[in-house]
């Protein structure tokens, strides 16, 4: 029993000056004294340290609980915010005050996305990994934004869920594995004669395992789907957009496209083979009249799956994810991707731009 769950905890019938909510952020929690200590008892118990939840100070709880893939789960929540709302911190004196630390980060200002009316009218545009995160924010932005979307995912439930939340717009969707033709057959199928634009979003992360740690199955799943699915849907793409003597395409890279520190070597290879791969593209099909370039996003809060599976990867990688700006919302990284794809870019091909706090910097 830590002391928080101790009877005589606080002071009896006080309640946490703080409010704390399950819609607090994670860096109001730690900053509160009651609900930094709550926090840290769980991350002491954990092993884990306060340095790993530096990129997601500016997420809710709530959403680090969705995030968590049921490590957080619900009761847990409840629990916390249980304790926060109904103690405080002892002192010698009585009640402690609630006071936030010199050292904490201000929160930024808050983010809001800005829809451009008509920015995608008449267009039709391929968008893969559409039944979550950024695929998904970056296909809703474009049909909010006037345009039609063809949404593949591999999920037909997730794209079940995304039509029917923007039933009002047209949206067709294909669900199925990327790397198959015959689903790749369907997606330009849907789109018709004309594909105005193509955003390869689909990935997966790897388990962070080093080159001699890592299995046949993992490199051939993670390259599989984060290189042959975009050059595949990309290679079908391509004849129509050099028909038509137009295009747009935008593949997602990583932080991993610009350095080796932050995955293992499956997706690292991977990441920085989509550069490559768009490199070559916008050499070759620019004189055409076809753009391509990368996005390279750090952090983002979506429900991309990351497992530890080698003690040595951990190691290595925890060091450098400490470091690691605040976690971005995947909407914004739509607002770079539909930036890219409309034609408001119209001058830029082949570049690779990070989204990623400044990370890549460091």
């Amino acid at each position: 029993m830590n002391d928080l769950d101790a009877p005589g905890a606080g002071v009896a019938g006080a309640q946490s000056t703080s409010g704390l909510t399950a819609e607090s952020t994670i860096g109001e929690w730690l900053d509160d004294p009651v609900g930094g200590k709550i926090f840290r008892s769980i991350l002491s118990e954990s092993g884990q340290q306060e340095s790993v939840l530096q990129p997601v100070r500016g997420i809710t709880l709530a959403k680090l609980a969705s995030l968590s893939n049921g490590q957080m789960t619900d009761a847990m929540v409840a629990d916390m915010v249980g304790k926060a709302q109904s103690r405080t911190l002892q002192t010698g004196s009585g009640v402690a005050e609630v006071s936030h630390p010199e050292s904490a980060v201000s929160a930024p200002q808050s983010w809001v996305e800005q829809v451009t009316p008509g920015r995608f009218a008449g267009k039709t545009v391929i968008v893969t990994g559409a039944g979550s995160g950024i695929g998904k924010a970056t296909a809703s932005r474009i049909v909010r934004e006037g345009g039609r979307v063809i949404a593949v995912d591999v999920s037909a439930e997730r794209l079940s869920t995304f039509r029917d939340e923007y039933h009002e717009y047209t949206i067709e969707t294909v669900a199925g594995d990327i790397r198959e033709e015959s689903l790749i057959k369907e997606a330009c199928d849907h789109a018709g004669p004309v594909i105005d634009c193509l955003a390869n979003i689909a990935g997966i992360m790897d388990n962070f395992t080093p080159l001699h740690e890592m299995t046949d199955e993992v490199w051939e799943r993670v390259m599989a789907v984060n290189l042959e699915g975009m050059m595949r849907l990309s290679r079908a793409v391509l004849p129509v957009m050099l028909n038509q003597g137009y295009g747009s395409i935008v593949n997602v890279g990583s932080e991993a496209t610009l350095k080796g520190s932050v995955a293992g070597v499956a997706y690292t290879t991977s990441k920085h083979a989509v550069a490559g791969l768009s490199k070559s593209m916008a050499f070759m099909y620019g004189p055409h009249g076809i753009r391509t370039n990368v996005v390279a996003p750090g952090g983002v809060t979506t429900n991309i799956e990351a497992h530890f599976a080698s003690q040595m990867g951990s190691e290595r990688v925890n060091k450098i994810l400490s470091s690691m700006p605040a976690m971005a919302q995947a909407e914004q990284l739509a607002g770079l991707i539909t930036y890219l794809l409309s034609d408001d870019s119209a001058n830029i091909n082949g570049a690779i731009i990070p989204s990623d706090g400044g990370w890549s910097v460091q």
